[in-house]
């Protein structure tokens, strides 16, 4: 279910497009010629790319290079403004050497009223290609990995990252799941920091904090129960786990 579509051809090689997605719709895997920054002005969505997922929570956005295949679900009702950048445009821009990749930006006040200020009705043409060549200079330099969970690429540790995703609450140790996937636990310890940076004890702990977002955001779930859904000991490591990943307490994301 979409509702209250509304596209705009804001600028020459610029455009823009405003949806209301309903919750729990999916967009499945497709490309776009252009690249695309999706802003969730409400809501909360996440985005799958080859290299992963990323959860993109208010005040973030998710910047897409152009002809990268990606899929989106709607984890909450969603606002969503997106801004398409034509390939000629954005490689006149100084920033694109360093905008060929996918990543997730915090989005301070400047970069929300610039893109914003795009689907003012009547925008004059000129004048929004100015904030969109900003808005660029501006995503160079807000990128925040903190959300993004990168998935390794080597079998094994592939399908141990699936059964935590699938399951992010639960007990099993990493022998078991190791196990289950064919190799060692000392293989999959040395191939989680090889292949994402992360050591497989917080690549779990990020998949929780990302898992518990949807719970929060519906309104029907306590912080204590989604903290003991997802195996914390309590609402205080809950609390200081999630903070250091989104940056907010979970009672002021889910605004209690």
């Amino acid at each position: 279910m979409v509702d209250g579509a509304g596209f705009v051809l804001a600028a020459d090689g610029v455009a823009a497009l405003g949806r209301v997605y309903a919750r729990g719709v999916q967009l499945g895997l497709h490309v776009h010629a252009e690249a695309q920054l999706l802003y969730a002005s409400r809501g909360a969505m996440q985005v799958t790319t080859p290299k992963g997922r990323w959860l993109v929570p208010p005040r973030r956005a998710v910047w897409l290079p152009p002809r990268l295949e990606h899929a989106v679900d709607m984890l909450t009702e969603l606002e969503m403004r997106s801004l398409y950048i034509a390939p000629s445009w954005l490689a006149a821009h100084p920033e694109a050497p360093r905008l060929g990749r996918e990543f997730v930006v915090s989005v301070g006040p400047l970069l929300r009223e610039l893109v914003l200020g795009m689907f003012a009705p009547g925008a004059d043409p000129a004048r929004v290609d100015l904030m969109a060549r900003l808005a660029v200079f501006e995503l160079a330099e807000a990128e925040d990995g903190a959300t993004f969970m990168p998935l390794p690429s080597d079998a094994r540790a592939r399908r141990v990252a699936e059964m935590v995703l699938a399951d992010p609450g639960g007990v099993r140790e990493l022998e078991d799941l190791a196990r289950a996937a064919g190799a060692s636990a000392r293989t999959i310890t040395r191939l989680f920091p090889a292949e994402t940076e992360l050591t497989f004890k917080a690549w779990r702990q990020r998949a929780r904090i990302l898992a518990s977002v949807e719970m929060l955001d519906s309104g029907r779930v306590p912080v204590a129960a989604v903290a003991g859904r997802l195996g914390f000991s309590g609402v205080a490591a809950f609390g200081a786990a999630f903070r250091q990943v989104l940056g907010v307490t979970p009672g002021v994301f889910a605004g209690r």
